[in-house]
């Protein structure tokens, strides 16, 4: 399987003031997910975190920035801007929310965070993806992703009414469900680790952490660099109002990576 090019990478330095970095990814936040965004939304008030860092996926749908007046968007805008004024907030598109544009940002105080990112932080290069443009093996989704972020494809969406809009994500999400159903979890499909390698050779760095595969957890990944291990960090996907709930925050200090768990 070939190996994608590395695109050029932002860098995002963390200023020698900051004492704890959060990512968070996956929260898949929708009006029908009450009890997750009122734990979001406090975690939002109490975390002592000097950035929080949002790595995609932090809404089910994004079908434009009108959406933001909306009323259960309203309500996200309000907890992300509070947050924002105050600390750093960055915030990576993913899969469902890839049309997260700059007046949201504008709105949640946010900045934007690329997909890939290298953070620069406590004497360490870490490489910040979303994580769905390495999922190889998924080539229907890797199709369907290049036709989507083509701006002609967006603009033609996007000129279309909100309703409209609202309506063909969630026939999108239900097929996109379907499938999923007709897997177990073992069989969707991960991060290709020679790729990520590829990628964090080229980044200088030691560190992957991404989402969008749902299997959270951190492990050795991809052998040695320079004599040292690299490391990946998958954060974990949040669902606090149906059966299995989680919750969890992936904290970077001095002191290294620790899994912050986040009560509903």
């Amino acid at each position: 399987m070939g190996k994608p090019p590395f695109p050029a990478p932002d860098t995002l330095t963390a200023p020698p003031s900051w004492r704890c970095i959060d990512f968070v990814s996956d929260l898949h936040l929708h009006e029908g997910l009450p009890r997750t965004f009122e734990a979001f939304a406090h975690y939002l008030r109490e975390t002592p975190a000097d950035a929080v860092l949002i790595l995609g996926d932090l809404f089910e749908a994004w079908v434009g920035d009108d959406m933001r007046d909306e009323p259960f968007e309203a309500r996200c805008v309000q907890a992300l801007r509070t947050f924002g004024q105050q600390r750093h907030l960055a915030i990576m598109v993913g899969n469902r929310d890839f049309l997260l544009g700059d007046d949201m940002l504008q709105a949640c105080a946010a900045h934007r965070l690329a997909d890939p990112t290298v953070l620069d932080a406590f004497g360490q290069r870490h490489l910040l993806i979303h994580g769905d443009s390495l999922c190889l093996a998924d080539t229907a989704y890797l199709q369907f992703r290049a036709q989507v972020r083509q701006p002609a494809w967006q603009s033609a969406f996007l000129a279309a009414p909100l309703g409209a809009r609202l309506e063909q994500a969630r026939r999108m999400r239900e097929a996109s469900q379907a499938h999923q159903q007709q897997q177990g979890p073992a069989e969707w499909a991960d991060v290709d680790e020679a790729a990520a390698t590829h990628w964090l050779d080229a980044a200088s760095a030691h560190t992957l952490v991404h989402g969008h595969t749902h299997r959270p957890g951190s492990e050795p990944f991809g052998g040695l660099q320079d004599d040292a291990p690299r490391w990946r960090h998958v954060t974990m996907d949040w669902e606090l109002d149906h059966a299995r709930p989680r919750a969890e925050v992936l904290r970077l200090s001095a002191d290294g990576f620790t899994r912050q768990p986040v009560a509903g």
